[in-house]
């Protein structure tokens, strides 16, 4: 165990290396970021002073090694816009960012296990055969466009559900300002919750009903049903146990990839979260709150994998962590 962390440590130091490298090189690319902070009628000579006193005339390797210098004490700058520290900017939206991948990763397990497991069961019933379908019109349908319909059905049509917003919130442990907890903030919860769920749950169902199929056919739970065991004892303890194995893995992967889908879900419901945040810093030209954010969807990855990685071998006991056989 302690091997595997170190092991991981040091991967994880090597990915957040080039993350940051690759973050902090595109910042040039973005547009000039006095653009925003002086407007057009400053001139040229005195843009060009401000450039030397916030060090964007450097050379480049000085500029990201006074970066990643700040970087390691937890320094990503200071927003151009809020002027405040990004990473502080960051973290004020990261709660609700959260909430928003936490009620769409309920909503995907909720429904992707007991359909992809009945679906595997009676693979040529028409439930099936129903759900394999939409699963491929789920996939192929961009999320902006899930959004808008769920608006327009939800929201416009029927008049249920809120169409924008957090709604109302409650501060609960003393820092986590959550809409969990209320009313109206389960409301506005919703519709953006299932609009991110259906990027992944189309797949995962897939995935829980290849998988399980081929644990059916498999010789141990040929051998469990000769002995006459209940088969729902062979269905939930001895092929799903098996099944959600790949799952784990692919779902750890994809949970932080959720995270960077928030953008366009975040964009739709006018959700102010981090992706929402984002796209603002992209359109004010705001580098460091650009640079930041990357950072630390990156740091989700690299954490969110090694707790995958972690948990798939304590559900797996044949899986060495270290890497020993």
């Amino acid at each position: 165990m302690i091997a595997f962390f170190i092991k991981r440590f040091f991967q994880a130091v090597v990915v957040m290396f080039v993350i940051s490298l690759i973050s902090f090189s595109i910042q040039d690319n973005l547009g000039d970021p006095l653009r925003e902070l002086v407007g057009q009628a400053v001139s040229e000579e005195e843009r060009q002073a401000l450039r030397d006193e916030m060090g964007l005339n450097d050379p480049f390797l000085v500029q990201y090694a006074r970066f990643a210098s700040k970087a390691i004490q937890g320094d990503l700058g200071n927003s151009y816009f809020f002027k405040e520290p990004a990473l502080e900017v960051i973290l004020k939206k990261f709660p609700a960012t959260m909430e928003l991948v936490i009620g769409a990763t309920l909503i995907i397990v909720c429904f992707s296990v007991p359909v992809g497991v009945y679906s595997a069961i009676k693979p040529n019933g028409l439930f099936s055969k129903v759900v394999m379908g939409l699963s491929i019109v789920g996939i192929s349908v961009p999320v902006f466009l899930t959004a808008i319909g769920l608006i327009y059905l939800f929201a416009i049509e029927l008049g249920w559900m809120p169409s924008y917003g957090r709604g109302e919130t409650t501060t609960i442990l003393g820092f986590w300002e959550s809409g969990f907890f209320t009313a109206d903030g389960l409301m506005h919860l919703v519709l953006p919750s299932f609009t991110l769920a259906s990027i992944m749950l189309p797949l995962f169902i897939r995935l829980i009903r290849a998988e399980m199929m081929e644990v059916l056919q498999s010789e141990y739970v040929k051998f469990a049903w000769a002995k006459g065991i209940s088969p729902r004892r062979i269905y939930f303890l001895h092929a799903l146990k098996n099944t959600m194995l790949p799952v784990i893995t692919v779902g750890g992967v994809q949970i932080g990839t959720m995270v960077a889908y928030t953008i366009l879900t975040e964009t739709v419901f006018q959700w102010p979260g981090m992706g929402f945040l984002f796209l603002e810093a992209v359109n004010r030209v705001d580098t460091p709150l650009i640079v930041a954010y990357l950072i630390v969807v990156g740091a989700i990855f690299v954490v969110t994998n090694t707790l995958v990685d972690l948990i798939y071998g304590l559900v797996n006991p044949t899986v060495k962590l270290a890497g020993k056989k």
